[in-house]
């Protein structure tokens, strides 16, 4: 199986991530939080209720605060709820936040009393709701379709047996959603089919994973942080893919038991900082910011301790890397941390973001030297000289320039 995970792991490598120092650096490419409880579950309650944009304007500054790039949305994309998702979607961008849409169409799973409704109605709905709304949509927002497609429609292929049209489906989709956001302009993600962890060792073979862009999105709640990170391996390695984590939260009543605020707290603080180290995992969408078990905010706006344990991740510490040759010359350096492969910008800098220990790294530049060293959890300023494989007449000389220059500004210090 390994055979599968190996390809987009090596891109990660060969094609490192380069970012400008002036940019913070994260853990994850989609760093988000729910609001489900509200934005879909309240969603036939509030149509006429201008009060609610209080509501929603709250939790969204909540939400933003902890660093999040993107906060997710449940409200159904039936026309009757076009008025309240434009509200979510007004408040998000306010605060410059990406959306998550990861609503439905109200009769896949029966919601508010709709009609059940199949695969080709699903299709067609879907085509014509982003042609219709672009003004919804910019550049970096993520649009699911069909969250969790396994809880509606013919039903779960666990069940159904069908795996073969539960797998077309979903290329069905995509391939309406790419086309879709073509049309209109938008570079959208659209691959972002959440679904349950086992229906993904199911439906997510190499082959349909491939067909999906290479990503599996997992909305997954387990007992401990180490079987969180062990199944997204196992999940990677079989699909070939990278993972997202849809749906990840503590404390579930039924997994978790009845966690205290300090007990949740510290939950989510070791699966935070399992899965910080765990290349294989891309994004993030943490369940849910107010409501329910799992919230991180009372409804009053109090924030329990496990909001400040998220903020940590989303907006952690900022280490910059300088990388030189001995001779004081700045050059491109290609850094490997935590396994995940990253590029300084043109001054020779990067940012990385700080993990709660101590952490190698291994630099490297073609015609130099690698060098290994550890950076502390506190580390603001590192500065990394790179010795040639084969040092030449100039570069002795630019050496001994350097050395004199630095001793003589040393006397005046």
């Amino acid at each position: 199986m390994l055979r599968y995970l190996l390809p987009p792991i090596f891109l990660l490598l060969m094609f490192p991530i380069t970012t400008s120092a002036a940019t913070p650096a994260r853990f994850w490419q989609v760093q988000s939080i729910d609001t489900m409880k509200y934005s879909r579950d309240l969603s036939g309650q509030v149509k006429n209720d201008p009060k609610f944009d209080a509501v929603i304007d709250a939790q969204i500054k909540q939400i933003a605060a902890t660093g999040a790039t993107h906060m997710a949305i449940g409200t159904p994309y039936d026309d009757t709820f076009l008025p309240v998702l434009h509200r979510w979607v007004a408040s998000a961008r306010k605060y410059h936040l990406n959306v998550w849409f990861r609503g439905n169409f109200a009769g896949w799973e029966k919601w508010f009393g709709f009609s059940r409704i199949d695969r080709p109605t699903h299709l067609k709905l879907t085509e014509s709701f982003v042609l219709n709304n672009k003004d919804l949509f910019i550049d970096g927002d993520i649009f699911t379709s069909c969250p969790e497609c396994e809880n509606g429609g013919p039903g779960d292929p666990r069940q159904t047996g069908d795996v073969a049209g539960h797998r077309q489906f979903l290329k069905d989709e995509y391939r309406v959603l790419v086309k879709s956001f073509s049309v209109i302009g938008r570079r959208v993600t659209a691959n972002y089919f959440s679904m349950n962890g086992d229906v993904a060792k199911l439906i997510m073979d190499a082959a349909t994973t491939k067909d999906l862009g290479g990503v599996v999105v997992i909305d997954h709640y387990v007992a401990t942080p180490e079987k969180l990170v062990a199944d997204i391996k196992s999940i990677s390695e079989k699909s070939g893919g990278l993972v997202v984590l849809g749906e990840f939260g503590a404390p579930i009543p039924d997994i978790h038991g009845r966690l205290d605020e300090f007990h949740q707290a510290e939950w989510i603080k070791n699966a935070l900082s399992l899965l910080s180290r765990t290349p294989q995992l891309i994004g993030i969408n943490y369940w849910v910011g107010v409501g329910g078990s799992t919230q991180l905010w009372l409804e009053n706006g109090k924030a329990l301790q496990a909001a400040a344990v998220i903020t940590s991740y989303f907006s952690p510490g900022q280490s910059k890397i300088t990388v030189r040759n001995s001779a004081g010359k700045i050059i491109q350096g290609e850094i490997n941390y935590l396994d995940r492969g990253y590029s300084t910008d043109t001054r020779g800098e990067i940012l990385l973001p700080q993990t709660d220990s101590s952490v190698q790294i291994k630099v490297t530049s073609a015609g130099y030297r690698e060098v290994y060293l550890t950076i502390g959890p506190s580390a603001t300023q590192v500065s990394v000289e790179l010795e040639p494989e084969h040092r030449k007449f100039w570069y002795n000389l630019q050496l001994l320039t350097y050395r004199l220059k630095k001793s003589i500004l040393s006397l005046f210090k």
